[in-house]
């Protein structure tokens, strides 16, 4: 009877779409509005009308004009960045900013400047430099910042940017801070020219200096940027160009100034793909930006879209599985980076959770704290590796193949969703005990993993919005990191700690080897990228509360721990062969007090890949 029901629905809704002359095409939009078409708004990446149950089309079709949001057009922003050695004094412009720290503060007897560019720049202004940060109490720690009118220079304004206690090591989050508070200094006085000076750059080394430059560019653009697209108003910021004084000039600096933009933009674009609520961002669009990003880069990047009977025929149980109680259908996405040119010496696979939306299915998210309004970031995973995959397209590393996979789709409650108790099949065979449909994530990334692993990579950094745990843990700002293991059997006598069985005539103690390799690389780049990191142990031993009576796991193992019975729990689907990081960003991909992603991962993601590339 329901199903006779919804026939004409179908019918009605199709009609209806097909003789519109004027249709807009939908929830299909992030960053630029598609063309108007004359047929009605499918993923061309998806099976073709009825590949499913007639009532799920309708809710398909009604689900993408859902709130009849549509984001703007809005365009990132475009600021050019030069680096210049030019007399301070003589520059002309709306902001002149100089990174201070506070030893640079220091004053004589008399109170004027010690450092000599600020001693300089005060005696050209009468004195009213140092007069006025002594009357703020500006002593240059991290954080504070002045802006001042003083007539005397070319510039219109001076700035005083407090960077604490930096030195020559600092890690560059001190000076992409730097950036950012000129970037919000702009936004207030609507500059268009600005240049930016530290008031100590002695002693640094040339690359240092490039390093340096390149994270203030970063910080600057980051800085500007606001996701404006669900606004009926926003403000086009005015900043056009940036000089970066004193930190060298050359080819060499504006390379790693191209790079910063490079980074940013893949940035911006995670970010936006965060931003976008669920009946924006469904699995589908999320795929169709994928392929945007294909098409627009295709002398390196291809493109896969999986529908759902190509995930069948593949045996993707676990990941359909959570996708079943959705009314829109499931994306697998495969993008692959080839380089230029030259032989491919590393192949790399980034995965990426991609739950547009997580209600928590039969486990419903529910009561305080649960988060359900912010389920869109569930995502967040997928924007890093697809903002990396923009990023790598634009810069192009030699010699490195890079394979990012996401598998796409919602964890909602229907009667034809998956129930606690039921038991799922994975693509490699193993069997899964559903406890909760709440741990959705890793069910999908148990398909994903298996898919990368069969693309011939040699290593694999899965990135997740997995568990709750791992943000009790280590807080909002820091991203837990787990290493895949490698067994060895050794004769030693028994000792406190060990984990020890017998066997082979003797006591044999099993030792759990960290892949460190992997695990330096990658640290090292997230230093490099400013993106905070925590290795946390993949305790073995943990692994007994995931056994399941009837299959060969269950998904979830409790609260204790939960993080680590997590990640014990993807490695179930990791070949041996490959070495394997996963990264819970459940804390870092959102930022509560600006109430807005934060494109977490994918700086420190490109980093790894150009220290893999040759």
């Amino acid at each position: 009877m329901a199903a006779i029901a919804s026939s004409p629905v179908v019918v009605s809704l199709v009609s209806s779409l097909l003789s519109s002359s004027s249709s807009s095409s939908c929830s299909s939009l992030i960053f630029t509005r598609l063309r108007s078409s004359p047929s009605f708004p499918i993923s061309l990446t998806g099976k073709p009308l009825f590949f499913r149950r007639g009532k799920l089309m309708a809710h398909t079709l009604a689900r993408a004009t859902l709130g009849l949001t549509q984001p703007s057009n809005i365009e990132p922003p475009k600021i050019s960045f030069t680096a210049k050695d030019i007399d301070l004094v003589e520059w002309k412009g709306d902001i002149l900013a100089v990174g201070v720290t506070e030893k640079d503060m220091a004053k004589d007897g008399n109170l004027k400047f010690e450092n000599p560019i600020l001693k300089k720049l005060d005696s050209h202004l009468g004195g009213l430099l140092a007069e006025a940060s002594s009357e703020e109490d500006f002593t240059g720690k991290a954080g504070q910042s002045t802006i001042l009118r003083l007539p005397g220079l070319g510039s219109k304004r001076v700035g005083l940017i407090g960077l604490g206690q930096c030195t020559p090591g600092s890690p560059p989050a001190a000076y992409r801070s730097l950036g950012e508070t000129v970037a919000a200094a702009a936004k207030v006085a609507q500059a268009s020219d600005v240049a930016i000076v530290l008031a100590s750059s002695e002693g640094l080394s040339a690359e240092t200096k490039s390093f340096t430059a390149s994270a203030i560019a970063s910080g600057t653009v980051l800085g500007i940027y606001e996701d404006n697209r669900f606004k009926s108003e926003s403000k086009k910021p005015a900043l056009k160009s940036v000089n970066i004084v004193g930190l060298g000039t050359g080819p060499e600096v504006q390379k790693k100034l191209k790079y910063a933009e490079d980074v940013c933009s893949g940035i911006i674009f995670g970010k936006e793909l965060v931003n976008a609520p669920a009946n924006v961002l469904t699995p589908g669009v999320l795929a169709d930006e994928a392929s945007k990003i294909a098409s627009t880069y295709s002398d390196v990047l291809s493109a896969k879209i999986l529908n759902e009977e190509q995930c069948k025929e593949l045996k993707m149980g676990s990941y359909l599985a959570v996708a079943a109680a959705s009314a829109n259908p499931p994306h697998f996405i495969h993008l692959c980076y080839k380089p230029l040119s030259g032989p491919v010496k590393a192949k790399l696979g980034l995965v990426g959770k991609g739950l547009t939306f997580d209600s928590g299915g039969y486990n419903i998210k529910t009561g305080p704290g649960c988060s359900i309004e912010l389920m869109k970031f569930d995502m967040g995973g997928s924007a890093a590796v697809l903002g990396a995959a923009k990023a790598i397209a634009q810069i192009k590393p030699p010699g490195v193949e890079v394979h990012f996979i996401v598998a796409a789709c919602e964890n909602m409650i229907s009667g034809t969703g998956m129930r606690p108790g039921d038991i799922v099949t994975a693509s490699n065979g193993k069997t899964i005990e559903v406890n909760n449909t709440d741990a959705e994530g890793r069910l999908t990334l148990a398909d994903a993993l298996v898919y990368a692993c069969n693309q011939g990579v040699d290593k694999i950094v899965d990135l997740a919005t997995l568990t709750g745990a791992c943000v009790i843990a280590l807080g909002p700002s820091i991203a837990g990191t787990y290493i895949m293991m490698v067994t060895n059997l050794v004769y030693k006598k028994p000792f406190l700690n060990p984990f020890v069985f017998e066997g082979l005539g003797g006591l044999v103690e099993r030792i759990f080897t960290p892949s460190d390799d992997l695990a330096k690389e990658v640290l090292a780049a997230s230093e490099a990228s400013g993106e905070k990191l925590w290795r946390l142990p993949m305790e073995e031993s943990y692994w007994e509360s995931m056994k399941s009576g009837v299959a060969d796991m269950v998904n979830t193992g409790g609260r204790p721990g939960g993080s680590i019975t997590a990640a014990l729990f993807l490695k179930q689907f990791v070949d041996e062969k490959v070495q394997w990081m996963h990264i819970d960003m459940a804390g870092p991909v959102w930022n509560d007090k600006k109430r807005a992603a934060t494109g977490f991962g994918i700086a420190t993601l490109v980093e790894w890949v150009l220290k893999n590339s040759s």
